[in-house]
Parts: structure tokens; C-alpha cells; sequence
């Protein structure tokens, strides 16, 4: 064991760091956890994206539990999010199937689709209040009843997309994106709702990268290892930390990570 810990120290740092982010944020794990792997540590990005989505489908679970106590689960958009998302992640895990072994070129393509992801999750942090203050002050634009019922839908399903294939996607794009459909509801039941829809999908994704061999059960215990206790110490450091600063600077982190992996 104490052999295993130390040949895995810095997977437990890593999750350490990522836990820590994630606790201050509440953002952050994939679009921080799967650069990471591939960039600094140069795990492939398939093997970097399946043990990630295992990581979140474990860690968000734990999340998902907590905000049920507190009733911060709308559970009618959680179906339809699941609805959308989960059926575009078994034909994204069939694709990666058909596909076959993993080639340069497809690793690439991930390296590519991670970027963009990451990309994303760092305009959807800095832009997220704007974008909620024009929505609120908007609300003629809003889709409502079946329309907002098939927006629903087709968001889980591009997430689902994202998510298999990159492992990144469910944090803080889908919360910007449920912002942007229900403005209306609290910052808490955004964040229950986020987490708990991400639970069934990271779940699905990772079992489908698990028998498509990509799932590395030693690196996701380190990970696991170090992140648990990370997140509790960053939540505590969150009531003390400006969340303005905390959220820019992870912004800032993911444009430059963004950045290189697309332009690897």
C-alpha cells in the first residue's frame, strides 16, 4: 500500500489540486482533470477522458446525495436533461466502438474536442452573469412549455456528446445552460440539478469507456485519494476566498490549457 502511494503521489496531488478547485468553485474537475492527465502527465486522452468520467460519476454521486437532503434537485428537468444525454452517449460510445482501436490521428481529434470543451467551460464562466442579466431582463425570448421542454431535451443531448467523448461538458456549461432555460431558479437547485443529471451520464460514459478499455483503475484511485478531502478543505476555503477571483482565475487557467491543446 504505502509502495502504491508513493508510486501514485502525484495523481493524489493532482486530484488534490483539481478537489481543491472544485470545493472553491464548484466547477473545474473535468475541465481541469483530463488536460491535466494528457498535458502534464502524458496519459492518452482516451484513457484520460474514460477514468475521468469514472472519477466524476463517484465524486458527483456524493454531490448529488447531499443536495437531495437539502431539496435542491429539480428533478423534472433532471429527466428531461437524462432524456437528451443519455441516449446521444450510447451512440457516442458505440461511434468510439465502430471506430476501433484508437489511431494518432483519432487521439488528435479527442485532443481537439477536449480543447473546445475546455474552451467553452472558461466563456461560460466569465460570461455566465451577463449572459443571465440579459436573459432576466429579456424574458419574451424564453422557450416555455413544450418548446422549453425540446430545449431541454436537446441540450442534455449536445452535453451528452461532450461529455463522452471529452469527459468535459457537465459542470459549468450545462449549469449556464440551465441558467439560460430556467432563470427563475435558485443558484442552489442550479447547482443540485447539474450534478444530479451528470450522475446517470458520467456513469453511462464511463461504463462505456470501461469496456471500450480505457478506464486506468490505479490512477483513478489516486485520483480519488486525493481529491475527497480536497474538496471539503476548498468548500471551507470558498465562505473566506472572493468568488469573483476564484472563478476568473480558473477561467484564465482554462483559456491557456484550452488553447494548447488545440493548437497541439
Amino acid at each position: 500500500m504505502i509502495d502504491f502511494l508513493i508510486q501514485s503521489s502525484h495523481f493524489i496531488i493532482s486530484g488534490a489540486l483539481v478537489g481543491l478547485l472544485v470545493g472553491m468553485t464548484g466547477v473545474g474537475g473535468g475541465s481541469l482533470m483530463t488536460p491535466l492527465l494528457t498535458l502534464i502527465f502524458g496519459i492518452a486522452p482516451t484513457a484520460a477522458v474514460g477514468t475521468d468520467l469514472a472519477f466524476a460519476a463517484i465524486t458527483k454521486g456524493f454531490g448529488t446525495a447531499a443536495h437531495r437532503l437539502h431539496g435542491n434537485v429539480r428533478w423534472d428537468i433532471v429527466r428531461l436533461l437524462c432524456l437528451g444525454s443519455i441516449s446521444t452517449a450510447v451512440l457516442s460510445i458505440l461511434v468510439l466502438k465502430y471506430v476501433g482501436p484508437v489511431s494518432k490521428d483519432w487521439n488528435h481529434l479527442i485532443s481537439i474536442s477536449i480543447g473546445v470543451s475546455v474552451l467553452l467551460t472558461a466563456v461560460s464562466l466569465l460570461f455566465r452573469a451577463k449572459i443571465l442579466k440579459w436573459v432576466q431582463a429579456n424574458p419574451r425570448y424564453l422557450p416555455t412549455g413544450l418548446a422549453l421542454n425540446i430545449a431541454t431535451i436537446s441540450v442534455g443531448a449536445v452535453i451528452g456528446v461532450l461529455v463522452t467523448v471529452s469527459s468535459i461538458g457537465a459542470g459549468a456549461i450545462g449549469a449556464t445552460l440551465i441558467l439560460l432555460l430556467y432563470p427563475h431558479l435558485k443558484a442552489s437547485e442550479v447547482a443540485g440539478t447539474d450534478i444530479a443529471y451528470a450522475v446517470p451520464l458520467t456513469a453511462l460514459a464511463g461504463l462505456g469507456h470501461w469496456w471500450l478499455g480505457n478506464v486506468h483503475f490505479d490512477l483513478l484511485f489516486g485520483l480519488l485519494l486525493g481529491s475527497v478531502p480536497a474538496i471539503w478543505l476548498g468548500a471551507k476555503l470558498s465562505s473566506i476566498l472572493s468568488e469573483r477571483a476564484t472563478r476568473t482565475t480558473l477561467a484564465g487557467t482554462l483559456f491557456l490549457v484550452g488553447i494548447k491543446l488545440v493548437s497541439s
